[in-house]
């Protein structure tokens, strides 16, 4: 039986989309540190290609890591991040809570590279909950909340601790309301 964090692929799909508009919206932080590193916005464009149907899971599954790797090749906080975002949204034709991982590491790029950080990563939530669609909103909220899980990335482990725990905790808890 496939884990409660894996969505079925027309789910995926659908979340990949949103995630991949997630991880672009700081992909300039990555840029303006490795400009000719193209690993996380080719990651993004997968993302994108796989929500359309261009791309079969399998395939995706094995290059998934590619963009994570980028994130060695930065050295500032938000770049890091966002080279991460990137990586998590190129991971959701494997599993969609990375979705909400893609979501977290934008949120936190944003905050890492702002003098508020509170409030930038609040303005970066409040942004990619205003692209939220009906569709993907009900994909989500399939999901469990972060940390109910044993297994996958919203299990016990980074994406259920510390900053990027507790922003996607407040995503899901928006995803939970009637409005975005």
């Amino acid at each position: 039986m496939p884990s409660p964090q894996s969505l079925s692929e027309p789910d995926r799909r659908q979340v990949a989309a949103w995630a991949a508009e997630c991880a672009e919206h700081v992909l300039h932080l990555f840029e303006a540190e490795a400009p000719s590193d193209d690993r996380p916005r080719d990651a993004i464009a997968r993302a994108r290609a796989f929500a359309r149907g261009e791309l079969d899971a399998a395939g995706e599954i094995r290059r998934r890591f590619v963009a994570g790797r980028a994130a060695h090749a930065v050295s500032s906080p938000a770049a890091v991040a966002a080279a991460r975002a990137a990586a998590q949204a190129a991971g959701v034709a494997h599993m969609g809570a990375h979705a909400l991982g893609a979501a977290a590491y934008a949120a936190n790029a944003a905050g890492l590279a702002a003098p508020d950080r509170a409030a930038a990563t609040r303005a970066e939530i409040a942004w990619q909950l205003e692209r939220v669609t009906d569709d993907t909103r009900a994909a989500l909220r399939r999901l469990l909340a972060v940390g109910e899980d044993g297994t996958g990335p919203l299990g016990p482990g980074l994406l259920a601790s510390g900053r990027l725990g507790a922003i996607i905790r407040e995503i899901q808890a928006a995803l939970g309301d009637d409005e975005p």
